[in-house]
This record gives C-alpha cells, structure tokens and sequence, in this order.
C-alpha cells in the first residue's frame, strides 16, 4: 500500500511540474478520491474474480489465465475512470490471496504459484535489460560534468532510504512486541522480530523495477511542448539509486547473514 499511495502522490508532482493547474488545497481531496475509487475497483474486481473462479476452477487453464489477466482489465478499467490504477489492482491482489486459499484446489496454487514465480523472475531480469538500455542514452544527454554529483545524490538517496526503512522496521519490532505483552491483535510469538531479524529485514530492501519504471515514466514534454525538467538527470539518479542498492545491498546481504549467524541460530 505505500507504493500505491506514494505512486499517486508522484502523479500529482508530475502533474504539477507538467503544467497541469496544482491548487493545493485541493490536491489532498483529490488524493481521496482517487485512492478510495481505485479501492472500490479493485474490491468489485476482486468479487468478479472470486465468482468467475467458482465456476471454473475445474479448468485449471481458464482459472490461471483469469488470475493473470485481471490485474490488468482492473488497471484499465480504473484508470479509464480517472481513478487509482495501482490501488484497484493493490486491493485486487490482496482479495485474490484470500479466496485462494480459501477456494482454489492446492494443485491449482501450486500451478498458479509457479507461472508467477515465472513472471516475476522475467520481470526481475527486465529491470537490468532497461538499465543496460537506458544509461548509455541517458549518459550522453547530461552533462558529463555533473555526472559525479548526480552519483553524490543517488548516494544520499540510498542512504537515506536504507536509514528510513530500518527506522520503520524497528518501530514495527517495537510494536509487535507491546501487542504480544498486551495480547493484542492475536500477535503470536512467531510474529515477533528480534534485533538481528530486523536488521536483516532492513537491509533487504532493495530499490527495483518500481523505481525505475516510474522515472523512465515521466513524461518528454511538459504542456507547452518544452522538454521536461532535469529528465535524464532524474533517471540517471535512479538508474545509480538501483544499482546502489542492489549490488551494494544485494552482495553484502550474505555477508551481513553469516555475521549475524542467523543460519547458525535457526538451525539450533
């Protein structure tokens, strides 16, 4: 859900530096709205879904083909109604989980968990293909001169990203906790994290295709036909924010798990 919201609240910004009229009293009603009708899409989706799938659960082919095309008929639907795209199919996603378990046979899961793992495998791969397509281009469009500060930024901007998510992951161990003792929420004991768990929680979000994705999405032009601001600086910044984290984050990830002895501790 944070990517959703922060992915409407980025349509806004744009809108606003394309030229589109900004009133800011009314940005936060608009945010409403769009976030609650995207809601409302994604949840008559999903009961659409749930009563197609039991009916035709039977055919594992037709079932699966359901799962994977609904996602996006909902964006479609939603963002023809000026609506939250991403929330409709965030919530039509979060519906899909629950019937699932509650109406699909196990060997349709296990099928349909297979072709997703497929996807997302391909989708993974795809974020290198678009950054070995993009920062050659991207490179040659900024000035070579302000290359290091741009480095300099998508420095800060890892480091700052990493430093809020582990604030938030130890607020949430924090919590789990004082629900447990209050007995609260039903928190088992499963559910808690200790200081090395959510160390590792933290440094395990790295930046991805979402990222880059919404930067190679802004927009060529503004309204009055100039080029957009800063563009290729941007998806330079976010290009280097990406591979920041993935190869700083991603290869020191084993490193900071065997220090930590988690293996060690789980296998005990």
């Amino acid at each position: 859900m944070n990517d959703a919201s922060a992915l409407v609240a980025y349509r806004f910004a744009v809108a606003a530096v394309a030229g589109t009229a900004f009133v800011l009293w009314k940005a936060p009603l608009q945010f409403i709205i769009l976030m609650a009708g995207g809601l409302g899409i994604g949840v008559l989706a999903g009961r659409l879904l749930s009563f197609i799938i039991k009916r035709v659960h039977q055919n594992y082919l037709v079932t699966i083909s359901f799962m994977l095309l609904m996602p996006f008929v909902t964006y479609l639907v939603a963002e023809d109604l000026h609506v939250s795209g991403v929330i409709a199919v965030v919530i039509l996603g979060l519906d899909i989980a629950r019937f699932k378990n509650q109406e699909v046979p196990g060997n349709l899961k296990q099928q349909s968990q297979s072709i997703w793992g497929i996807i997302i495998f391909l989708l993974n791969g795809l974020i290198f293909i678009l950054i070995g397509l993009q920062l050659p281009y991207v490179y040659k469009t900024i000035n070579s001169s302000q290359a290091l500060l741009y480095i300099g930024y998508a420095f800060i901007i890892t480091v700052v990203t990493l430093l809020l998510r582990m604030v938030r992951v130890f607020l949430q161990k924090v919590n789990l906790q004082r629900a447990f003792r209050k007995g609260e929420r039903k928190v088992t004991a499963d559910a808690l994290l200790d200081a090395k768990n959510s160390l590792i929680i933290s440094w395990s979000g790295m930046r991805g295709i979402v990222s880059l994705a919404i930067a190679i999405g802004l927009p060529v032009t503004l309204a009055n036909g100039r080029p957009f601001p800063e563009r290729s600086a941007i998806i330079f910044i976010s290009v280097v924010v990406v591979l920041f984290s993935l190869i700083g984050q991603g290869l020191t990830l084993p490193w900071i798990v065997k220090r930590l002895k988690i293996k060690q501790e789980l296998a005990k």
